[in-house]
């Protein structure tokens, strides 16, 4: 993996919470030779995980309005640092802030509906299929919710 000292324009920044989120992410990223970093909540397990990775941190809102903007500040002065070309996101609610600011300074945006989400759509799914430039399903019968997406099958 090819690591880059210069913070700027970054290729891929990854977004996501930790656990199978986080597991989803590393799996759709394993193949690539992009210069990535990682935007996610500390854990121990995640810096464990992220050794090989730039990794910057923000707090995971959860339903705080509070929680929201703090992460949204601090994903605003990540991104004008890093500059990524595309985020890729496999959520949850601690990708929001991270991926429209993005999309606003021009990145583009990939989101992954959860391997969880079998029938129903998550709530953040529902809200960056109509802001991602590229929305993955890992199940067919998600087609039916998200009719343009792309199904990929499972990640893990």
């Amino acid at each position: 993996m090819m690591m880059n000292s210069n913070l700027f324009n970054r290729e891929l920044c990854v977004v996501c919470s930790a656990g199978g989120h986080l597991s989803e992410a590393i799996s759709s990223i394993s193949m690539s030779d992009a210069d990535i970093c990682f935007i996610t909540k500390h854990d121990e397990h995640v810096a464990e995980r992220l050794q090989a990775y730039d990794v910057y941190y923000v707090n995971d809102p959860h339903t705080s309005l509070t929680g929201f903007i703090v992460n949204a500040i601090r994903s605003f002065f990540l991104l004008i640092k890093l500059r990524p070309r595309i985020v890729l996101s496999t959520g949850s609610g601690i990708a929001l802030a991270t991926c429209m600011i993005a999309k606003l300074f021009g990145s583009k945006v990939i989101y992954v509906e959860s391997g969880a989400r079998v029938t129903t759509p998550s709530k953040t799914g529902k809200f960056m299929y109509r802001y991602a430039d590229v929305f993955y399903v890992q199940w067919k019968s998600m087609l039916k919710h998200y009719p343009d997406a792309v199904y990929v099958g499972n990640l893990i």
